[in-house]
């Protein structure tokens, strides 16, 4: 567990979006930096010293500084993960205890992984094409850090029950966005009130079923429009929306973009595939 303020100089370094050929590893190394891995699609299996981690979709993983790592066998085909190497500069140590705002889990489920890839994705076009500042990168990655601590702090646990009833809605809207499902469809499905399973659901996750739904279409979106050349009509019917003007207004109010805005802007990005 990594304990971080807010007033902790974080000093970032560089990063990129890793894509695998499916026919190498990690390099077994010794870092002197702190690294953080974000999964984007596929699973990713690592050992940082005795311990071996299993990495899927949404997941982050933070490496140690001075700590032997590297992965478990050769990486998948379909892998693809974020990473950025970060310091905290040693002169301005963080506090240890009653100072500490928020805590990173060595491995965490992202609350918001769409949030957490639009930082990635921020920070690599402004790396791409010069344009990013020592202080906005240092800004950007304790934005990146936040985003991983969101829901760990002590008392933000909800109860199991109702944790595992969200926990099953969010797994149908992952599973079912390209559908014309509602919030109401959601709780029909699992058998509960709508009213009830959407109380439930904003106190786990921070917004209504109804959003959740456009979120994950946006999401998926986003990708269509980053690694595929279908058109924006194509895009909104695999999202499950069938008027196209009515996809084109949720994406702008979700990513303060158009569709093609958004393709055009990420168009650069630092990739390595080995």
């Amino acid at each position: 567990m990594l304990r971080l303020s807010r007033s902790c100089p974080i000093r970032a370094q560089n990063a990129g979006l890793f894509i695998s050929r499916g026919n190498g590893k990690h390099p077994t190394r010794v870092i002197f930096s702190h690294e953080l891995i974000f999964i984007k699609r596929g699973t990713l299996e690592m050992w940082e010293d005795d311990r071996v981690f299993s990495l899927s979709e949404g997941q982050t993983l933070h490496l140690q500084p001075r700590k032997r790592h590297g992965s478990v066998g050769d990486m998948p085909p379909n892998l693809e993960f974020y990473w950025i190497h970060f310091e905290i500069t040693p002169d301005f140590p963080c506090p240890e205890t009653a100072d500490a705002v928020f805590e990173i889990p060595q491995v965490k489920q992202v609350e918001r992984p769409d949030r957490l890839e639009y930082l990635f994705r921020y920070f690599l076009d402004e790396q791409e094409t010069g344009h990013l500042q020592q202080s906005q990168a240092n800004w950007l990655t304790m934005l990146m850090l936040l985003e991983v601590a969101r829901h760990t702090s002590p008392g933000k646990e909800n109860s199991d029950s109702t944790s595992l009833l969200a926990t099953r809605a969010h797994t149908f809207v992952r599973l079912n966005y390209d559908q014309p499902i509602t919030a109401g469809d959601v709780a029909r499905a699992l058998g509960y009130n709508a009213d009830y399973l959407g109380r439930v659901y904003r106190k786990t996750y921070g917004c209504t079923l109804t959003e959740a739904i456009h979120r994950r279409r946006i999401k998926v979106a986003c990708r269509y429009l980053l690694d595929t050349d279908m058109i924006v009509e194509e895009i909104a019917k695999a999202c499950g929306y069938t008027d196209t003007n009515y996809f084109r207004r949720v994406f702008q109010r979700l990513m303060h973009s158009t569709p093609r805005a958004y393709r055009k802007q990420y168009a650069h990005m630092h990739v390595n595939t080995q």
